[in-house]
């Protein structure tokens, strides 16, 4: 199953099968994972890296996608490949001789996803190769509005004008906001309102007056995690409602890993 983004912005991890530098890893990142990986294949020449040109094969392993920004996700890759140097991240160790690199990029990646302001961010860690999946360290594992996920993805660009097919439940957007009810723009990409994705939900709200509504409780914060739902009522993760309206929404609702499962695990045990 290959998974369909818009709005893509990921970082990646690759891994090198070549026996004479087998082990190797890069971080990397993308708007195109599937371009992406052709290019690191293809040499310097054709796109790639300078530090993966001619060390090929590469396989793209892992990526952590759904950053806000180009810039956000540009900042993350920054901070992955520079841990030591990066001010958020003084408390991870350096790689022991005994440590292998793919193992330790995923210990800096397990502290980066536990600190601010990642760990407040709506990222999904997404396995592209089912051979190379580990767990993450123990008491390191992902916040529980991280959904960790299977499979390819695929970066989609919307062609304007063209709407999605209703679903079942579906509900025609209102032409204002459910929150501060001002009309949406047509054709304004930027004031595309987000929907939640409970059946028979009438909510369609700008993300800032849904965000503040959300942060009600978190005055001090800027980006919410949860929330309840002005619409229906439901307790919803706000990484969801922002996966729903990249349209990558649907793969996790069957995962058994996904935010959704843990979010009413947490109701239980509360």
């Amino acid at each position: 199953m290959v998974v369909e983004v818009r709005s893509f912005f990921g970082v990646y991890l690759l891994y090198c099968t070549n026996p004479r530098y087998q082990g190797r890893v890069y971080v990397g990142f993308t708007v195109n994972p599937e371009r992406r990986i052709d290019q690191h294949n293809a040499g310097k020449r054709r796109g790639g890296a300078w530090k993966t040109s001619g060390r090929g094969p590469w396989e793209m392993v892992l990526i952590v996608h759904g950053f806000p920004s180009d810039v956000a996700a540009l900042r993350f890759e920054w901070a992955w490949q520079h841990p030591h140097s990066s001010r958020r991240l003084t408390h991870v160790t350096r790689r022991t001789s005994r440590e292998r690199q793919f193992d330790f990029h995923l210990r800096v990646l397990a502290h980066m996803l536990q600190v601010a302001p990642w760990c407040r961010l709506p990222l999904t860690i997404r396995w592209l190769k089912q051979e190379y999946c580990r767990d993450f360290p123990v008491g390191l594992e992902p916040p529980l509005h991280m959904p960790v996920a299977f499979g390819q993805v695929r970066a989609v660009k919307e062609a304007k004008g063209v709407k999605p097919e209703p679903s079942e439940g579906w509900v025609a957007t209102p032409k204002r906001c459910s929150i501060c009810l001002k009309k949406f723009q047509d054709g304004d990409d930027d004031d595309t309102p987000l929907r939640c994705f409970h059946s028979g939900c009438t909510l369609a709200a700008h993300i800032i007056c849904l965000s503040q509504v959300f942060l009600e409780k978190e005055p001090q914060q800027f980006l919410p995690i949860e929330g309840q739902c002005p619409g229906c009522k439901n307790l919803v993760l706000w990484g969801d409602l922002i996966r729903y309206y990249k349209g990558c929404y649907g793969d996790l609702e069957a995962d058994p890993t996904s935010s959704q499962e843990h979010w009413a695990d947490e109701l239980q045990q509360n």
